[in-house]
């Protein structure tokens, strides 16, 4: 089966269908080049996917993302990102393998394909050349042959023509003659045409164009041979990538297995536990024992005397469950009994109540006291480890500088070994400074982790909402020993610690005589005293001081007869009067 043979006079034809086959090769390209833009597409889209759905570095969600299941999540969206990578490869293979290799083997085809043709055109011209030789050649042996004849008829009617004279006779004898002689010249060239029209007719019919369309014929094959190669390599750049996605996807249901229930339970308690304890049982409040009195016994003074007993004993027994509450100096208006205290506290909103939480300069307080106890022993341990990795990357920058003395020394032409003093001395510096750091970090975390009391029973003054240390320009939070109801579980019984907050409460803000001045402050800082019992003071400003910290980080001072109120030990610089104390101290 050979279109030289077959196809010896579809020249034409040929021509159309190897130009269609080439269109058609043409159109497969495209097809896989969009693939490609498609591919590439997805895998963007993918990738913009993966990333708007990735937390956002050095923010609370990352810190969200400590759960097992956040953490597939986060697993799932990197082997995504793998997924779309793959589509790339595709993608890029399918360009490399398919798009430019087709592109360059079209151009190719297309240069043969214009050769072949050309000569097949260049073999009909000749053998039409020899055609009108042939032909040429006909013509003019016919003509001869026609000149001869009527050269020889002209002979014969002179021969016979008795008028005619011996020398026309002759004459016309040699021109029928010369008639003659062209004649068979020109059969005898158009004899030779033709045996040489019929051989190179033969040769085109049956070597040339043959051999020409054989050549077409292996050209239009290889195109179809390569096409299906094309098609098999789309097909194998498919198929190189699924063992890859399949991992892909074992990395997503892998990360799904990973998930732990338990475990993320386990991390709310770590993340969310206030160490407080729940809070005790409510002692009952005994109303009765007014009415057990008779009405003998009763009179105008015994019922005063009563009464401002009745009073005092609500008074003693009321919860004071917020320091530093205002008192309302109007003897008319009749204290809450301590039920109602419990009830509204019960009521309402949680809140963490601190002064050292109130933000200086937009940041919270260095000691984390506005924190649970289990969250702030989480947040100082975290503290401590950073800075001992600080102090790690100090004391290797401190051996660097003090190798590259030696260095300086042994060879000066190298360096000046005192132009690193300084830097050794500044780097001094900065070690002593975060072991101070660390030193400070680690006692609040041993507070915390042995929950040490700072002070004395008899000289602790009890608040419901406020607790902080005696350390300078640090408070703590007194949640780190109180539990949500007011209540110290862990020193006493709930009945003892009610009776001692009312006791000191009462001691502390109802009594109606002006507390004597013990000495006097400087402001270091500017505070705003925004909760009830405290006072704002300014930078610089000197104030009276009325009742020194007892332990808890406050102290009570005094502008003037009508403005009193608590501030931070740290804010301030005290100075004691000898009298009151027996000797001059500085806080």
């Amino acid at each position: 089966m050979s279109w030289g043979t077959e196809l010896w006079d579809q020249f034409d034809n040929l021509e159309k269908h190897t130009q269609w086959g080439i269109d058609i090769l043409e159109k497969y390209i495209k097809f896989v080049k969009e693939r490609t833009e498609i591919e590439v597409s997805y895998a963007k889209q993918l990738r913009n996917l993966s990333k708007k759905y990735q937390p956002k570095r050095n923010s609370k969600e990352e810190e969200e993302y400590k759960y097992t299941s956040c953490k597939a999540f986060i697993s799932t969206l990197n082997e995504m990102n793998d997924y779309a990578g793959q589509h790339e490869v595709i993608s890029e293979n399918m360009t490399s393998q398919i798009t430019m290799e087709l592109t360059r083997y079209v151009q190719e085809l297309k240069q043969e394909r214009k050769s072949h043709f050309h000569d097949g055109r260049k073999a009909q011209q000749h053998i039409e050349t020899c055609w009108k030789q042939l032909e040429s050649s006909k013509r003019r042996f016919e003509r001869d042959c026609k000149e001869a004849d009527r050269a020889q008829q002209y002979f014969e009617k002179m021969d016979a023509d008795i008028n005619v004279t011996k020398a026309d006779v002759e004459k016309a004898r040699q021109q029928a003659q010369l008639r003659h002689q062209m004649a068979e010249d020109s059969k005898a060239d158009y004899s030779s045409t033709l045996q040489k029209f019929n051989h190179e007719q033969h040769e085109h019919y049956y070597t040339h164009i043959p051999g020409i369309f054989q050549k077409i014929q292996d050209m239009e094959e290889r195109r179809i041979v390569r096409i299906g190669e094309s098609m098999k390599t789309y097909a194998e750049v498919d198929r190189q990538v699924i063992p890859i996605i399949g991992k892909c996807l074992d990395g997503i249901a892998k990360a799904a297995e990973s998930i732990d229930q338990k475990n993320d339970s386990q991390l709310v308690i770590e993340a969310y536990k206030s160490g407080f304890e729940p809070p005790g049982d409510i002692d009952f409040e005994d109303y009765t024992q007014p009415m057990k009195r008779t009405i003998s016994e009763t009179s105008l003074s015994n019922s005063r005397g009563d009464s401002k007993t009745e009073l005092k004993f609500t008074s003693k027994s009321k919860g004071k469950l917020w320091p530093f509450i205002k008192k309302n100096k109007s003897p008319k208006q009749q204290k809450e009994p301590l039920s109602h205290r419990f009830n509204e506290f019960m009521t309402s909103k949680p809140k963490i109540h601190c002064f050292r939480s109130l933000k200086r300069g937009g940041t919270g307080p260095e000691d984390f006291s506005n924190l649970p106890p289990e969250q702030r022993r989480k947040k100082l341990q975290q503290k401590v480890d950073e800075l001992n990795k600080d102090i790690q990357k100090e004391m290797d920058q401190r051996d660097a500088i003090t190798k590259m003395k030696d260095v300086y020394i042994k060879n000066p032409q190298m360096g000046d070994p005192g132009s690193l003093d300084h830097k050794l001395i500044e780097v001094g510096h900065n070690i002593e400074k975060l072991r101070l750091e660390i030193q400070k970090f680690e006692a609040w975390l041993t507070e915390v982790e042995g929950r040490l009391p700072v002070r004395g029973e008899q000289t602790r003054r009890q608040s419901g909402m406020y607790e902080a240390q005696n350390t300078p320009s640090v408070n703590n939070c007194a949640q780190d020993r109180e539990s949500p109801d007011g209540s110290y579980t862990e020193e006493q019984s709930q009945e003892n610690e009610l009776k001692m907050m009312a006791t000191d409460f009462d001691d502390e803000f109802d009594d109606e005589e002006p507390l004597p001045t013990i000495g006097t402050c400087k402001a270091l800082y500017t505070f705003e005293g925004q909760n009830e019992g405290t006072i704002s003071i300014a930078e610089g400003e000197i104030l009276y001081v009325i009742e020194e910290d007892k332990g808890d980080g406050w102290t009570r001072i005094r502008r003037n007869e009508d403005e009193e109120g608590y501030v931070p030990t740290s804010y301030v610089e005290v100075c004691l009067d000898k009298n009151a104390k027996g000797a001059m101290t500085y806080i």
